[in-house]
């Protein structure tokens, strides 16, 4: 049997594999679109009801975002991006200013949370973009 008479199962004309196509679904478009809250699909319809419940299903698009495995992924990447960022606010802010310690306690607590509160829904809209993006999980058999 030659390799000429045997035929991959393909979806696309090309000759490539569903998966490898790269126009298919935009990597960057879709961590854009997670980032600001909306579908990775559509770009339209809200991401999340409520402040980190993602939605069954696009309310544009109709795309099932159901498959999606965010986890503890967002709270990670929260924890490791605000401590950077306290860390260097925290040197220079003692170093500069030498402010009382307990107003900077307040402050830094203040910035922790508010910006944990900011990013934290932001990051999982794009995981769940990553994952939508790169047919993670059940997401390569919506289309």
């Amino acid at each position: 049997m030659s390799d000429s008479t045997i035929s991959p199962a393909t979806h696309f004309h090309d000759g490539t594999a569903p998966h490898d196509h790269p126009a298919d679904r935009p990597f960057g478009t879709a961590l854009r679109r997670g980032f600001r809250r909306r579908c990775p699909a559509c770009g339209q319809g809200p991401l999340f009801k409520g402040y980190l419940k993602v939605v069954d299903e696009c309310t544009v698009c109709r795309e099932d975002l159901t498959p999606q495995r965010a986890d503890d992924g967002p709270a990670y990447l929260t924890v490791l991006v605000v401590g950077h960022i306290l860390a260097v606010l925290l040197h220079f802010g003692w170093k500069w200013f030498r402010p009382d310690p307990f107003v900077f306690a307040a402050i830094m607590a203040i910035t922790a949370v508010g910006l944990s509160l900011w990013l934290l829904p932001r990051f999982k809209g794009m995981i769940v973009g990553i994952q939508w993006s790169k047919r993670m999980h059940g997401f390569a058999d919506t289309d």
